[in-house]
């Protein structure tokens, strides 16, 4: 299956499409992708994965029916160009808070998927008026995290071996799987490894006392459950639930992993 055949079948199947825009924040170029949805119900704002830009959540966005989706892709991967020095997760929470305030924006939903579960945490904890509530999927607490099988992390150092791990998926499934290749070169994928090197939010992590949906794949081998079911302990106010699926269940389970968000955020 080839980067054409997704794009064209992305054209085909997308209803809910991504408004694209370029916001100059905090000395950063950075895309940004609004799904517009009801006005009346709070954004969803999405951190996505590594290597991640935010056709990622093409598949799940639909799959929200009349929800606001917001995202944006990380400096230097997807359409965001590559700054000269690595932004720590401190900077990209930062970054966050002022993306909000150029669209007008008060409280949201938080969603931080695998690597960007690590920037949820933190932008909750620096700005918890800004988040009213916080889902975690498919994430870790960072450097004391329990890691998954080699051979599967393995595949975050290697997009391209990622990819053709994801070829078995059905052509709608895989409609937003082109971001696993990074598109601005291999530099801002390094970057974001670089971000998360050292960081950790055990020790403040209880501090986090919004109401939290911690979501484990129950089949992920990069990123196991027990992970989610250790910061369910120190979270005052987290739920853990299973979905099935490995560590793409967004992509694979879309419906499914609205389904428990919508039900969550109280949104049906």
């Amino acid at each position: 299956m080839s980067l054409t055949m997704v794009d064209e079948t992305l054209n085909k199947t997308s209803q809910r499409a991504f408004e694209i825009d370029f916001l100059n924040i905090g000395g950063y170029s950075v895309r940004v992708g609004i799904v517009p949805g009801n006005r009346h119900k709070t954004p969803i704002l999405l951190f996505n994965g590594i290597a991640t830009s935010f056709e990622f959540a093409q598949p799940f966005a639909q799959a929200l029916d009349d929800v606001t989706l917001i995202t944006f892709d990380i400096p230097g991967v997807g359409g965001s160009p590559t700054p000269l020095m690595p932004p720590r997760f401190p900077q990209l929470s930062f970054l966050t808070e002022q993306l909000l305030d150029e669209l007008n924006l008060g409280q949201v939903n938080v969603l931080g998927y695998s690597w960007g579960g690590a920037l949820a945490q933190q932008f909750t904890y620096d700005h918890p008026q800004r988040v009213k509530q916080l889902i975690l999927a498919a994430t870790t607490m960072g450097m004391v995290a329990i890691p998954g099988l080699p051979m599967e992390l393995f595949k975050l150092l290697k997009p391209g071996i990622l990819f053709g791990s994801l070829k078995k998926m059905s052509i709608q499934q895989a409609a937003g799987c082109q971001w696993v290749i990074p598109q601005q070169g291999p530099r801002g994928f390094w970057y974001q490894l670089i971000t998360g090197w050292g960081w950790t939010s055990a020790y403040w992590l209880r501090k986090i006392k919004t109401k939290t949906l911690l979501l484990a794949g129950d089949h992920d081998l990069m990123v196991p459950s027990i992970n989610l079911k250790v910061m369910q302990q120190l979270m005052p106010n987290a739920q853990f639930r299973s979905i099935s699926g490995d560590h793409f269940f967004m992509v694979t389970q879309p419906r499914a992993c609205a389904r428990m968000i919508g039900e969550f955020c109280e949104y049906f």
